[in-house]
């Protein structure tokens, strides 16, 4: 693989052509049923088709794919920044859940759109890029779509892999595929890593070394989520001079930990409140009952409900508050950790002013956390007992805890710089004008 001579494809990739052809029409009953379910038109629905369902502006256009929420969310700073450096250029992000489509709605940067992405299928791929013809293509962390990727390369589309993170897992399995691994990242004219670790994977998967740049964690740098004052200053007022500690992105079976450390936090901070919001608001029943279970008192967000004065548990079970929650208290657990789940986001409790405690459970983000502990802006634990010591320090010790959050603060803004070289390398690939 050098140059810019692409390549060849394998047998594998044509096996996987064949195969996707086959089990598109299943493929599409089942995603199309869950767009249906969500209440999307049918005119939506179709987008997996490669059908547009909006214009293809005049300018040149700039095409993100990605996964869901988060990776959609990541992006938006970076396209804010890339569109007051390119003032003729347009957006178009592509994901592939309703609750991201929501999310973006709310968030969209100008002169940008959002699709759900084409089935990875020849007839739906290349109606889609009929349609669009995206002079740059920014794939976004892990999505690897063998067609898209191919065909847009083969239409004359640049391409980035962008925010680049590969599990351990996926890195073995393409290892013992490495022709069709090669042939899959030559598709890529520039590959940027979150680390150092993705970067040397991608190497190993025989992505050439001269398209790869580590760089940061996108995420890092992504704008503050949305805080919505009216909301804050309710629960402020209800919950007046309490202390508050929020346990946010919560799992199955992490609860049964908080609620244990919270009990402990109780029989020295008898006025202490905790903000839980579980990650999926649906399992809001099923946290209510742990709640009720452990003894304690509950107020549930779902239901319209306020914390008390003698609220010991407020159980925020909504979508989108979570910006709120993170302006009320700074004092912040991140759950997808405490079990083997890999973390989630540090970065949006830290935009917000917060320190965080994470469990060990956090392998998605391991370099981050490792950096984040050595400079005192994050603290791990692996029990009930250990996030009740962290806990209580926090709020014994404001001089310490006032410490990390500082230290959060600065590792924040040290992305910054990264935010502009990334900007930079996107550009640079843009064609000057849009191709015909």
């Amino acid at each position: 693989m050098s140059g810019n001579t692409p390549a060849r494809p394998t047998l594998l990739y044509s096996l996987y052509c064949g195969a996707s052809a086959l089990i598109s029409p299943f493929a599409w009953r089942k995603v199309a049923a869950k767009l249906r379910d969500y209440g999307l038109p049918e005119e939506r629905v179709r987008e997996r088709l490669g059908h547009a369902s909006l214009p293809r502006p005049s300018g040149r256009l700039i095409w993100f794919h990605a996964a869901s929420v988060g990776e959609s969310l990541s992006v938006l700073t970076l396209i804010r920044r890339m569109g007051e450096q390119a003032a003729d250029a347009e957006f178009l992000i592509t994901s592939g859940t309703p609750t991201s489509a929501e999310l973006i709605a709310k968030r969209m940067p100008p002169r940008c759109r959002h699709q759900f992405p084409p089935l990875d299928t020849a007839a739906a791929v290349d109606r889609f890029l009929t349609h669009w013809h995206p002079d740059l293509g920014v794939f976004v962390e892990s999505e690897l779509w063998p067609q898209m990727l191919v065909r847009a390369r083969q239409a004359g589309c640049p391409l980035v892999l962008l925010n680049a993170r590969l599990s351990d897992k996926s890195v073995e399995g393409w290892k013992k595929r490495p022709d069709t691994a090669r042939f899959i990242l030559d598709q890529f004219d520039l590959l940027v890593t979150q680390n150092r670790k993705t970067a040397a994977n991608l190497q190993a998967m025989g992505a050439a070394p001269d398209r790869i740049r580590p760089g940061s964690n996108l995420k890092a740098v992504s704008a503050p989520l949305p805080v919505d004052q009216e909301t804050l200053t309710k629960v402020r007022g209800s919950i007046g001079d309490r202390p508050v500690w929020i346990a946010s992105s919560t799992h199955e079976g992490e609860e049964e930990t908080v609620l244990e450390a919270h009990q402990a936090l109780l029989q020295q901070h008898p006025d202490l409140c905790l903000l839980l919001a579980p990650r999926h608001p649906e399992r809001g029943d099923a946290a209510e009952a742990l709640v009720t279970a452990a003894g304690l008192s509950c107020a549930r967000r779902s239901r319209g409900m306020l914390p008390g004065q003698a609220t010991q548990v407020y159980l925020a079970d909504t979508l989108g508050e979570v910006g709120t929650w993170y302006a009320l208290s700074p004092l912040v657990f991140l759950g997808g950790s405490l079990r083997e789940i890999g973390g989630h986001n540090p970065f949006e409790p830290m935009q917000a002013g917060a320190a965080v405690i994470t469990g060990t459970g956090h392998y998605n983000f391991a370099e981050t956390y490792a950096e984040l502990s050595a400079l005192g802006a994050a603290a791990e634990i692996g029990s009930a007992g250990e996030l009740a010591d962290q806990v209580a320090e926090w709020l014994e010790k404001p001089d310490i805890f006032q410490a990390a959050r500082d230290a959060a603060g600065q590792f924040i803004s040290r992305q910054s710089d990264q935010l502009d070289q990334t900007v930079d390398a996107l550009l640079a690939l843009l064609p000057p004008q849009r191709r015909p």
